[in-house]
Formats: structure tokens, C-alpha cells, sequence
């Protein structure tokens, strides 16, 4: 196949090429900044040459955005929210015009868009959806994608957890602390975490291409959920580092500031459950975190 994924050039877009490659698949990557033959120069925003990619693609995956690691200050809140509507409806315009349209369009969203829960599992038909800025942020970008119906293009949003990775992501960062003895819960600990290894991903995807039944939004994250306590305890465990201090809820906000991003991003509860993944027939090859971590860890 051809599969052409907007805003690619990040940890997850880099780790998604790498897979399809390997598959041998052509992938071409439309980003901001080219810097290969298969990179495509695009600005998120407007039509440009790069609207005849789509002519040529069977899938189209957009992953563009701005990354929510920092302060939420007025400016950022306004590039977060515009970088994921501005690309999102710039591709609904290229492909609505497009001759030949790619037979799936798979665009990212995020497993945030779903409350703070520490009891409740959130699937896609149970599903509460609050009213924050990251919330919003999610609804806002689900709304713009399926505004548009596009005839023959089977559209699916992918409402992702933290994926687990060795090339980028929170994993790293998570690794790099717990190795500092800074591994302790984080708050309270009693946050769900909601997580992925980088394989599964990688493998969710090609299943959402291959499966023709499946539209609409989907989580892409592990069936099993752990508290952050948890989490970090594993993790300590898989890196044999025998000591995590605790962070307090209070140092945490202290640490943000100074790492210019948010605690969200470590406090709030991600409790998820792929449901239609399972129920379609969707088979993980990490279901626990301790065999993920231990797998990335060596």
C-alpha cells in the first residue's frame, strides 16, 4: 500500500513509518521541515503541492499537532488546539476534492478525552467526556474530523494512551527519573495509567487498516490499566533501582513550572479500555506492564 501520514515526522509517526516500511509499504511523510526523499513539505493549514499526495494514497494517517509538553499559557493553549482543527480541516478539504481518495483516513486523538476516573473504565460506548482544556481540545478535533463525510473514505479516530517507547515519548523521561531514585508514586499515586508498547500500536494500526468493519473513534491502549504506584513500582523494578522517592503533589507543581509543562500529564487518571479492539479480534502481545517494560528494558 501507500500510506501517506501527515505530521509524521515525531516519535510515533517515525516509529509507524519504520513498521510499514518494514512491511514494505511506501510511506511518505508530510511535515513542516523535509529533510528526505520521502519527506513532503506541507504547513498544516493550506493547500499546497502536496495535495497530490493524496491522490496516491491508500491510507492517510494524521498525526499533526502541537505537543501539549508545556504550559498551558494562552499562546500555547491557542497553537495546541489550532495545529490539530487547522491540519485536520485542511486534509477534509484535500481529500473531499481529490479524484482518488485514499480508502481509510485514520486520524489521531487522545484517551484524554475522557474524565479523571479511578473506578470506572472508559470504553467508546461508555464513555464520559468532561469540559477542560484538554477535553475540549479532543472533542473539538473529533468534531472537526467527522464534520465531513467523505464518500468511500472509512474514517477512524484513534483515541490513544502513553505509548511505551525506547525513541521518544514519556517512557523515556519516566526511565530517566526512576534511574535518578525519583521514581515514587506521583501524587497520590491512586491515578489509572493508562498505556501501550510501541509494538501494539504499531500493530493497532495495521489491524484498524485491515479491518473493514471498523469507523468512528477507537481506543488504542492496553487492556489493563494500572494505578501510577504501580506503574512506577514495576518500572523500579524492571530498571533494579531499589529506591523511588515520592513526588507530592506540591513538588510536582513545582517541577512543572520549572520544566515548563503540566502535572496534568501525570495526575489525571486515564482509565481505558479498548473494547471494539478486543471485540473485533484484536490480539496484544503486551497486555501487563511488567512484560512492556521488560521488553523495552535491556
Amino acid at each position: 500500500m501507500n500510506i501517506l501520514i501527515a505530521g509524521g515526522s515525531g516519535f510515533l509517526g517515525s516509529e509507524l513509518a519504520n513498521f510499514f516500511t518494514d512491511g514494505e509499504h511506501a510511506v511518505k511523510i508530510l511535515t513542516r521541515n523535509p529533510n528526505s526523499k520521502n519527506d513532503i513539505k506541507w504547513d498544516g493549514k493550506n493547500e499546497g503541492p502536496w495535495t497530490e499526495e493524496i491522490e496516491r494514497a491508500d491510507v492517510l494517517i494524521n498525526m499533526a499537532g502541537k505537543s501539549v509538553d508545556c504550559r498551558y499559557t494562552d499562546r500555547n493553549r491557542s497553537e495546541i488546539l489550532d495545529s490539530r482543527i487547522d491540519s485536520t480541516s485542511i486534509l477534509n478539504q484535500a481529500v473531499s476534492k481529490a479524484s482518488k481518495k485514499p480508502f481509510l483516513w485514520i486520524n489521531s486523538s487522545s484517551a484524554t478525552t475522557y474524565i479523571h476516573s479511578e473506578t470506572t473504565l472508559m470504553t467508546e460506548k461508555e464513555e464520559v467526556i468532561g469540559d477542560d482544556f484538554s477535553m475540549n481540545v479532543c472533542k473539538k478535533w473529533e468534531e472537526e474530523f467527522f464534520s465531513k463525510e467523505i464518500e468511500d473514505v472509512r474514517k477512524v479516530a484513534t483515541r490513544t494512551s502513553i505509548v511505551l517507547g525506547n525513541e521518544g515519548g514519556a517512557f523515556t523521561k519516566m526511565k530517566a527519573i526512576t534511574k535518578l531514585g525519583l521514581g515514587g508514586k506521583q501524587g497520590n499515586g491512586n491515578q489509572k495509567m493508562s498505556w501501550i508498547h510501541i509494538n501494539d500500536f504499531c500493530r493497532a494500526i495495521e489491524f484498524l487498516i485491515n479491518t473493514n468493519q471498523l469507523s468512528g473513534p477507537v481506543n488504542i491502549t492496553a487492556p489493563n490499566p494500572i494505578s501510577n504506584n504501580q506503574f512506577m513500582s514495576h518500572l523500579r523494578s524492571s530498571l533494579n533501582v531499589p529506591i523511588g522517592i515520592n513526588q507530592p503533589k506540591f513538588l510536582l507543581e513545582i517541577g512543572a513550572f520549572l520544566l515548563r509543562t503540566e502535572t496534568e500529564l501525570l495526575l489525571k487518571s486515564r482509565n481505558v479500555y479498548p473494547e471494539i479492539l478486543i471485540n473485533s479480534g484484536f490480539e496484544f502481545n503486551f497486555k501487563e506492564a511488567e512484560k512492556a517494560f521488560n521488553d523495552l528494558i535491556f
